[in-house]
């Protein structure tokens, strides 16, 4: 099984892109992030044409998230446990939860589409929101896995973290004074291994950015961020065959700032797959 995850930047600008892929690179399932639209709004038919069916959660024209799956797709949850919400000069803990979570199972494997909070500043109240919604996602996680131990899942998206220096080349993350890079941040990052969930990716490609700024160049200049994982449970880990950060999707018309992410999983002794493998 093939599984991606891709911060898609408006599903609606990206539509035919986006389904071009899948069909091209045989996904069976895709996480998507910040598809900036309400549920009604998603371009769904373009997807069903081509073989996949949606599940969305969109609020309006910010945030979003969704999966694209060829496969049957249960269990939906909108939101995890304990998810805090967010509205600048909010008081107290009922915040509006926002579009950045949703859950659903595929073939007996539990997936996560994530859009973790920005953080916009370290002084700003969104970088405590940033902070908390972590500290919640990490709790929730914990107990699905300790529920059961031998579940399969992966936490996939934008996290919004660079966890180590090698992870950040972009010339204006000051440390100390951007969000992404700060000590903080990278402490709620490494935290996910006790959960636990670990990026399935790295062993596999050690080096390489997901995300480039449109601006100054970034993309022609490499000057990007490796923001966007794939945590999977040990259980999850042990299937992992094969994945890849997939940058040619950076170029040409009108691309997303993020490039996708993509993981195969192996299938059973009993079962034969003549897909070729990543290149």
């Amino acid at each position: 099984m093939r599984i991606a995850t891709w911060n898609v930047n408006s599903i609606r600008a990206r539509v035919d892109r986006v389904v071009d892929w899948l069909v091209t690179s045989d996904i069976d399932v895709l996480a998507m992030q910040e598809t900036k639209c309400k549920d009604e709004q998603f371009p769904r038919a373009a997807f069903e044409a081509a073989g996949y069916d949606i599940v969305a959660h969109g609020l309006n024209q910010w945030n979003g998230v969704a999966f694209a799956s060829r496969l049957p797709m249960t269990d939906v949850s909108v939101g995890f446990p304990g998810m805090p919400g967010f509205l600048k000069g909010h008081e107290g803990d009922d915040a509006p939860a926002e579009a950045r979570a949703l859950g659903v199972t595929v073939d007996g494997v539990r997936l996560w589409s994530l859009y973790v909070p920005n953080g916009r500043a370290l002084d700003d109240p969104h970088f405590g929101y940033k902070l908390r919604w972590l500290e919640a996602l990490q709790d929730s996680a914990r107990a699905e896995i300790a529920a059961n131990p031998t579940l399969e899942l992966a936490l996939m998206g934008d996290f919004n973290i660079a966890p180590f220096d090698e992870d950040c080349g972009d010339p204006t993350m000051i440390p100390g004074v951007s969000t992404h890079i700060s000590p903080v941040e990278r402490e709620r990052f490494a935290a996910f291994a006790a959960v636990p969930v670990t990026d399935v990716i790295r062993p596999l490609h050690p080096e390489g950015y997901t995300y480039w700024d449109y601006k100054q160049l970034r993309f022609p200049r490499n000057e990007g961020l490796r923001i966007d994982f794939i945590l999977g449970s040990p259980a999850f880990a042990d299937r992992v065959a094969d994945g890849f950060i997939d940058r040619d999707q950076r170029k040409g018309d009108a691309p997303s700032d993020h490039v996708p992410v993509v993981v195969e999983l192996s299938h059973g002794d009993d079962e034969d797959d003549d897909r070729p493998m990543f290149w």
